[in-house]
């Protein structure tokens, strides 16, 4: 999912006049333009290089184990290329052509619909694409890219589900191991491994560990579907006697989940491993090994315990023993098989330790300086039969040891015991953590620890950097940074809420507000389209879309977070240009929609609950965590909210009647809204006066204009009234700077930002955060620590102002009539807080970019626009908009 960096315009050469004769010549009899057959003899001739960087879908590049039987061909087209005027793409598998476009009118050089036989299960292909450019020059075919499909239905496995024969203890979450040996006696041309588990697996062969991946197949609705991984093993397959192993941890489907310290095995008790591996040799004959009652397996060996909320305990000294041949499962289930439709989870960076300090005698802290979320990789001396204990936290107390109060019910350490003395390598296998610091105990006396025997081995769903913010004001770039490590530590195969204690679950109100952000700063389109997947598998029959997802905890039908599913679809489309998500997921939002006009009652409603405005600072009850918004506001807005989203969506994909019919619906209940919650002046009436209230009216456009002005007057004067703080919670908060921005203060959003005291962005940096804070005020210097049942330094959701410092601080805004950026605008809110900022991002046609500078009452502003794209400025404020085309273009102001 890798995209490379725009590097610039280079300019096509003039022609000579003669040159233009020819090409039009050329043109009126239909000759082929491309680079081999321009104009002989003549050093003018126009020359293109083919077009680069193809992927299919969410930008796969060469992918094996592809999962989309019906994929979309995206590529982009050289430096210097103003635009595409036709494209011809070639697909073949086999040496056989299965589809080929020809020359086809169009601009689209983003997921392009494929358009031949569906691609079946284990095909291999290769595609090719070539284009003209708005000149009609011809370019060469690019570099072949090649997909390999994974298997696609259940039909495709041979194996069976396997577990060890005793049955998994009920006191801890242990590990087993599984095994098979096999013989090859020919040479070989290809091998795949196929596998999934019902729990975690790693798999080994010839005793290394098969891929880089971690916490495999994921988190889904097991019930409805799994994520099946495939691997190339070609050249790990030795001639003679080869062994492969697995470990087979309980993870989400039979471990420790929720918050409830009691509550075990959602899905089942016993894990279970799928597993195929393929076999094909050179004289043209297969051999399959499959899990099958050949294997045998026991619980019996050095991991003790591997629990994603507890840690991981090993016992070096314990031998596996206890093999016994394995229970077999003959009932493949219900569920969907079906290929990984995004990246696993991985290793992304390795953190070292700054400082190591002794604040009790023989515990040694490491500070890894960077609230983290993955495993510590330790390389210590030891001692043998005395065991190493891993502590992790957060944060540290006043006196310098670990604050792990806010963890909770989970344990969250490690533990190594030796079977000798010496130096030993380890990190462990199912587990992850959220932390900074990392206590070691247990050490050979005398040792004198150093930096490097604890390294951080950063976790997360491997996703590229697409975007990237930056300014000139250091709190604002440590705010950026925060919020990036907060994604990462989030975006563990889910979009959790945090990622430390016992929770770590799929929050639908946190991701909802916090997607727009997230897609600017990782490729996360990939991600966020399956999420939305077993979204689907989990909405309730009557519409309604659970709290969590994957749904493991009640649902509670409230509004700002049931409506993840219309906003993070719509905004997927906006974003990258794929309707396939559109398409997928418009029953879906259909299916919400009806469940809110089922409890509407002349477009409001009344007796709706939720979660409210979560969090809001200083409620009139302090014991109200829901905030001061009604829940009869919040529910009007986000159904008004929804019924345009779908009535948008419906319009994309070409339904018109559909369209039609719910934007009349979003436009009656805007106006039932209106009527009922505001006065003639804009003030909010038949509720409490919140900023919120007058920010989700103002941010999902639920006024008419007059309105909506004189709504951002009451807005700011609350906003005056708080000394320009907020008293939003979250779902105000993420909209409040451009609810003001909208309604003419920007001034106000600017201030609220760059506000240092409590409750702001600028407060937890102010106290050392690191990441972004489940509560402004989870530790201040002055008071310490808050309430430990619900106190996350690692909380995404207020994280979502990134989506404000890309579109408006530096202007990078994306346009949703033609998405995907194939057109943005660029709207830069220069204020006098900032010297300079810019944003860039990698869209599937290349770098888009904006950067300003202001010196001297005088702006310079550079804008960078992809190839086949164009942008309309829209500065300074009240100027004619000026249409840019793909290039570098320069202004001074």
């Amino acid at each position: 999912m890798h995209l490379p960096l725009f590097i610039g315009r280079h300019p096509l050469p003039r022609l000579a006049g003669v040159a233009i004769l020819s090409l039009l010549l050329g043109i009126l009899s239909g000759r082929p333009l491309s680079g081999a057959e321009g104009i002989p003899g003549s050093s003018n001739a126009p020359t293109l290089t083919p077009p680069t960087a193809l992927s299919v879908d969410e930008g796969f590049i060469n992918p094996v184990g592809f999962h989309d039987s019906l994929p979309n061909f995206t590529w982009q087209l050289p430096s210097g290329t103003k635009a595409q005027k036709s494209y011809q793409i070639e697909l073949t598998s086999g040496g056989a052509t299965l589809w080929d476009s020809g020359w086809t009118d169009s601009d689209q050089s983003s997921h392009v619909a494929y358009k031949g036989p569906a691609l079946t299960s284990r095909q291999q292909a290769q595609w090719r694409v070539r284009f003209r450019d708005d000149q009609g020059t011809e370019s060469p075919w690019s570099e072949p890219s090649r997909l390999e499909m994974g298997l696609l239905t259940s039909g495709d496995w041979k194996a069976r589900w396997i577990r060890p024969a005793a049955e998994f203890p009920t006191d801890r979450e242990a590990v087993a191991l599984l095994r098979r040996s096999f013989p090859v006696s020919k040479p070989i041309t290809e091998a795949r491994l196929y596998v999934t588990a019902r729990g975690l697996f790693e798999a080994s062969l010839n005793g290394k560990k098969v891929g880089q991946d971690w916490l495999t197949p994921g988190f889904t609705p097991y019930q409805k579907r799994l994520d099946t991984l495939t691997y190339d093993v070609t050249d790990r397959i030795v001639q003679g006697n080869n062994d492969l192993g697995v470990l087979l941890g309980t993870g989400w489907y039979a471990g420790r989940l929720t918050w409830d310290p009691k509550k075990r095995a959602l899905y089942d008790k016993n894990p279970e491993l799928l597993l195929q591996l393929e076999i094909r040799y050179k004289d043209g004959t297969t051999d399959t090994i499959a899990t099958d009652s050949q294997w045998e397996g026991t619980i019996d060996g050095p991991i003790l315990l591997s629990s994603l909320y507890d840690g991981e305990d090993y016992d070096a000294r314990k031998q596996p023993a206890g093999w016994a041949p394995v229970a077999v499962n003959a009932d493949l289930g219900p569920q969907r098989l079906l290929p990984k439709p995004f990246l696993p989870v991985r290793q992304t960076e390795i953190l070292t330790t700054r400082a190591i300090t002794e604040p009790e005698p023989g515990h040694y802290v490491f500070d890894l300086g960077q609230n983290m979320v993955g495993v510590a990789k330790i390389r210590i001396p030891v001692k043998k039969d005395q065991t190493v204990k891993l502590r992790f936290a957060e944060m540290l107390q006043n006196n310098g040891t670990l604050y792990t109060e806010n963890y909770r019910y989970a344990r969250s350490a490690d533990s190594y015991t030796p079977d000798r003395d010496g130096t030993i390598g380890w990190e462990p296998h199912f587990t992850f953590h959220g932390f900074r610091y990392v206590e070691l105990t247990g050490l050979p006396p005398g040792v004198t620890p150093q930096k490097d025997w604890v390294t951080g081995l950063v976790l997360g769903s491997d996703m590229k950097r697409s975007g990237q913010f930056e300014s000139s004001h250091e709190k604002l770039n440590q705010l950026q940074s925060n919020i990036i490590w907060g994604q990462r530590g989030n975006f563990v195969d889910i979009p959790t809420d945090c990622p430390q204690r016992d929770e770590r679950l799929g929050w639908t109100g946190d991701a909802q507000v916090f997607c727009q952000t997230a897609m600017f700063n990782y490729d996360s389109h990939a991600f966020m389209k399956s999420w939305l997947e077993s979204m689907r598998d989990d909405q309730e029959s009557d519409g309604r879309i659970p709290d969590v997802i994957p749904a493991v905890v009640r649902v509670k039908a409230s509004p700002g977070w049931m409506d993840v599913g219309p906003v993070m679809a719509w905004e997927s489309y906006v974003r990258s240009g794929n309707r396939k998500v559109l398409e997928e997921n418009l029953p879906m939002m259909e299916k919400l929609l009806g469940w809110y006009r089922s409890q509407s009652k002349e477009g409001l409603l009344p007796d709706i609950k939720g979660w409210g405005d979560w969090l809001q600072p200083y409620p009139i009850n302090p014991k109200n965590q829901n905030g001061d918004t009604p829940y009869d506001l919040i529910g009007a807005a986000f159904y008004a909210r929804d019924a345009q989203i779908t009535a948008d969506a419906a319009k994309a994909l070409g339904k018109e009647e559909e369209a039609i019919r719910y934007a009349a619906e979003a436009k009656g209940v805007r106006e039932a809204f209106a009527k009922h919650f505001f006065d003639a002046e804009g003030k909010l009436q038949n509720a409490p006066e919140t900023q919120t209230g007058y920010v989700l009216a103002i941010a999902f456009n639920l006024l008419p204009a007059d309105l909506k002005k004189k709504a951002g007057n009451h807005l700011a004067r609350l906003v005056g009234e708080a000394d320009h703080h907020l008293r939003t919670g979250f779902l105000g908060t993420p909209f409040i700077a451009a609810a003001l921005d909208d309604s003419g203060h920007a001034d106000l959003a600017s201030k609220l930002l760059f506000q240092e005291t409590y409750p702001s962005w600028f407060y937890p940096i102010n106290q050392g955060a690191t990441t972004m804070w489940e509560r402004w005020n989870s530790y201040t210097k002055e008071s310490g620590f808050g309430s430990a049942g619900m106190n996350s330094f690692n909380h995404y959701a207020y994280g979502a102002i990134g989506q404000w410092l890309y579109e408006r601080i530096a202007g990078l805004t994306p346009d949703p009539e033609q998405p995907g950026y194939k057109h943005f605008f660029v709207r830069p809110l220069v204020i006098p807080e900032l010297t300079s900022a810019r944003a860039e991002l990698e869209t599937s046609y290349g770098k888009a970019g904006v950067a300003w500078a202001s010196k001297s009452g005088r702006v310079s502003l550079d804008v960078m626009v992809p190839p086949n794209t164009t942008a309309t400025l829209l500065y300074p404020e009240g100027s004619a908009p000026r249409v840019l085309p793909a290039g570098s273009h320069h202004f001074d102001f």
